[in-house]
């Protein structure tokens, strides 16, 4: 693991999990071949805000995997702690309802994603400030347990952040992963999750309750996204749900929803980078953010996702883009 230094300053932030193709619909009911998967759009979302990034995955061989390459270096994703994977490239078919939003079928038996080894993340996260990591890559079997292992051991020396981005079709019953999310949670710094996740893992829970419950586990920083209703948030020493802030999301065209939770993470991600609020040594900056600063951080991110809809498919926006986009906010309640 890697020593403390005095502040993030330019020190990378570390993504680990998947990196698949999903299959978008195109014109004329047809499919079209994008690369995707949570973690890989988060360190693309990163990458476009200027913040340096290693994505640590398991990339194919084959045809579709190296696509999955090019797409991340093109984009300044530095793979050079990826492994080379002998499995298949994973696949996401998406659909798409009447609002754009996505739902999701998959083909990942026996594919690169999950055969994680402890030996293989040896070294991947010396000289870096933050971890993140979430979605199916923490949960499928058998390389969901290295990387948890991978969290609990980081969080001594990085800030640690994590997505559930839960997908019902392939992580079974929600009362098994729950407990799996409960223990990461407790296990990190920064959590992200969305109103569907957090109806799937609680169902009838209101997003404020499992808030409260979640902040109360030891993260400095919950958010959870609602859609086109934006963002309920709470810091640490906030565990009432009057202590939320809730933030609305900025008015946009939609082309679709794919990606925009990833690209939240990714703003939200940058908004601590750019504070340097990353790193242990900045553990106690981080739990003593205000209220003020945190509604700064959220409403980048809102933007961040916000782009992201109004294009088709995981497309975040440049820092350049980001900069261009003007937006009215005031956070509501709390």
């Amino acid at each position: 693991m890697p020593a403390e230094d005095s502040g993030s300053g330019q020190r990378p932030v570390a993504v680990v999990g998947e990196a698949l193709m999903d299959l978008v619909p195109a014109d004329g009911g047809l499919f079209q071949a994008a690369p995707g998967g949570s973690p890989a759009n988060v360190a693309v979302g990163l990458a476009r805000l200027d913040v340096p990034v290693y994505l640590l995955a398991r990339l194919a061989r084959d045809a579709l995997g190296g696509r999955l390459r090019r797409h991340l270096v093109d984009n300044g994703v530095d793979i050079s702690r990826a492994v080379t994977a002998m499995e298949p490239c994973s696949l996401a078919i998406v659909a798409l309802d009447e609002q754009g939003a996505a739902r999701y079928d998959f083909r990942v038996t026996g594919t690169a994603d999950w055969q994680w080894r402890q030996e293989e993340l040896r070294g991947a996260l010396d000289g870096v400030a933050a971890l993140h990591g979430g979605s199916l890559a923490l949960v499928l079997p058998p390389g969901a347990d290295v990387l948890v292992r991978l969290f609990s051991a980081a969080r001594a020396h990085l800030t640690v952040s994590y997505d559930p981005n839960c997908r019902p079709l392939l992580m079974g019953d929600p009362q098994g992963v729950r407990a799996r999310v409960e223990e990461l949670v407790g296990l990190v710094d920064v959590v992200k999750a969305s109103e569907e996740d957090i109806d799937w893992l609680y169902p009838g829970v209101p997003a404020a309750e499992v808030l409260a419950n979640w902040i109360r586990r030891g993260p400095a920083v919950v958010a959870i996204t609602l859609g086109a209703a934006g963002v309920i948030a709470a810091m640490v020493g906030s565990d009432r749900r009057a202590d939320a802030i809730r933030m609305p999301a900025p008015v946009v065209v939609v082309a679709d929803t794919v990606g925009a939770g990833d690209a939240f993470m990714a703003g939200l991600l940058s908004g601590l980078h750019n504070r340097d609020l990353l790193g242990a040594e900045r553990r106690a900056l981080l739990r003593s953010l205000s209220r003020a600063a945190l509604s700064e951080v959220l409403q980048e991110a809102l933007s961040v996702a916000a782009l992201t809809c109004t294009r088709r498919g995981a497309d975040p926006p440049t820092r350049a883009e980001l900069r261009g986009f003007s937006s009215s906010f005031r956070p509501i309640g709390g």
